[in-house]
């Protein structure tokens, strides 16, 4: 018999309206399936299960009722640990905010409980999302469902462990240089970065900047579009946001794979890669390739991406957080700290160069697409290490430059603000989960989600690339995940 929480949330949601089910039901499984397995990964850090269960009595009455009912109408939910959810902590990974209870919810928390969705948790996140391993000194680390000892990715690290594990059908995420994708890639999940400003975002401290965006994860993509049509909208405090049509948004459409152009780059022409990764996916693409109506190898033209994105990571974080560092240095992680120093390095002719440089790679990228429909690469680098290494230092012998260079394949997408997904493909040479990350045109969500479900359904059809799933029984039995870092 198929339990409650390995149907899809859209499934979820139309037997909810239909009458067939529950929100208390349904409610009451994921808390179950949460104390079950959570004790093994450690991504569900701050609870609220008395008030979920009253809020979900509340969804069951209104359905009774014949009340007007919201996309996300009785669907349980976990929320990152960086969006402040009222009345439940919010500590951002960071001991400076242990004890920070909000009195409200952000605009992304707001937009979802306005949907009707019913939050459960909080997940776990490393500090401030610096970094793509989760573990902070708040929390300690998260386990992957696969492996516990193995990264679950960052910085939504938590979100995509819930979400493979079947504690909730929906989770929020955030993502500047992966943070959506990479966990989505490391637990077999879907992660979708929207375009800038689909999801507005309330909590930048710099706005006007494309790489830092809100975003939905889920397990399958119909599920995503859900969640994303729920968190997308107006909202004119955002300079990117522009009015959306959540309904059509949330519409699935047909789509010929037979009539796409496909531009594939095993490493976008500037990316270190490990072997393994090369090898599954060109193995992947193997078996897409029969499905398109014409496949390439063409790399993006990224030069100078590297150096582009470091400069706007670190004035972001330079923004955000530089008094942090000068009055709490010792309560501050070395992932801020290093951000913060490199950040006070740059020239005015530093960043003028670097924001030329996402210049030239976004109207490239536009050139692209004219040419292309879609670009496949992989979406991460190298297997998901173990959780105690802070980074992967070097790929196949060649040392990186920094803590997060490793992060590659997504941060560079990440600087024009273009749409991404990562679809869980199978599993790659270590027996951990492959994602297959596609990039679409700038603006064209509905495209690339209608896109990547024809996708997604030709990986299902087959054993090899359908989305695997973590074994839950052995999960169960495993011992409590202990240990983490110091800030």
């Amino acid at each position: 018999m198929t339990e409650l929480l390995d149907l899809s949330a859209v499934e979820l949601r139309r037997r909810i309206g239909a009458k067939q089910l529950s929100p208390v039901e349904l409610v009451e499984a994921s808390i179950r399936r949460i104390e079950r397995l959570d004790h093994a990964v450690n991504a569900m850090v701050a609870r609220c299960f008395e008030r979920a269960w009253r809020e979900a009595k509340r969804a069951e009455k209104a359905v009774a009722k014949g009340e007007p009912l919201g996309l996300l109408h009785g669907l349980p939910l976990a929320v990152k640990d960086l969006e402040e959810t009222e009345g439940l902590r919010t500590t951002f990974g960071s001991p400076l905010f242990r004890n920070y209870v909000p009195k409200r919810d952000n605009r992304l928390v707001a937009a979802m409980r306005a949907a009707g969705a019913i939050v459960v948790a909080k997940t776990n996140t490393p500090e401030w999302g610096a970094g793509a391993n989760t573990v902070n000194p708040v929390y300690g680390a998260t386990g992957n469902p696969f492996d516990p000892q193995r990264s679950c990715g960052g910085s939504s690290g938590g979100s995509a462990v819930a979400l493979a594990a079947g504690m909730v059908p929906l989770a929020s995420g955030s993502d500047t240089g992966g943070s959506l994708r990479i966990p989505a890639s490391f637990c077999g999940v879907v992660g979708y970065r929207p375009s800038i400003g689909l999801v507005p975002n309330d909590r930048t401290m710099i706005a006007w900047t494309p790489i830092s965006v809100l975003g939905p994860m889920a397990n399958r993509v119909a599920d995503v579009r859900l969640l994303l049509a729920a968190q997308a909208g107006f909202d004119s405090t955002d300079p990117f946001s522009a009015p959306v049509d959540a309904a059509d948004l949330a519409r699935s459409r047909p789509v010929d794979l037979s009539r796409l152009r496909v531009a594939v780059s095993e490493d976008l022409g500037v990316c270190q890669i490990d072997k393994r990764i090369r090898e599954t996916f060109r193995a992947r693409v193997a078996k897409l390739a029969p499905h398109f109506g014409k496949v390439v190898k063409r790399d993006p033209d990224f030069r100078g991406g590297h150096e582009a994105f470091a400069v706007a990571r670190a004035i972001s974080f330079l923004a955000k957080h530089r008094e942090r560092v000068a009055k709490h240095r010792d309560q501050v992680g070395p992932n801020i700290v290093a951000n913060v120093e490199e950040g006070l390095r740059y020239t005015a002719r530093d960043v003028a160069e670097a924001q030329m440089t996402q210049t030239r790679i976004y109207q490239n990228l536009q050139k692209l697409f004219e040419e292309f429909d879609l670009v496949l690469c992989p979406s991460v680098a190298v297997p998901a290490p173990r959780w105690a290494q802070r980074f992967v230092p070097e790929i196949d012998g060649v040392k990186l430059k920094s803590y997060f260079h490793w992060l590659a394949p997504t941060y560079l997408l990440s600087l024009t603000g273009h749409p991404s997904v990562s679809l869980p493909s199978g599993l790659e040479p270590t027996g951990l989960p492959f994602g297959l990350q596609a990039l679409g045109p700038a603006r064209r969500d509905r495209r690339l989600l209608d896109i990547s479900e024809a996708i997604e359904a030709v990986l299902e059809s087959d054993a090899e690339t359908a989305r695997p799933k973590p074994n839950l029984a052995r999960l169960a039995k495993a011992p409590t995940l202990k240990g983490g870092w110091k800030a």
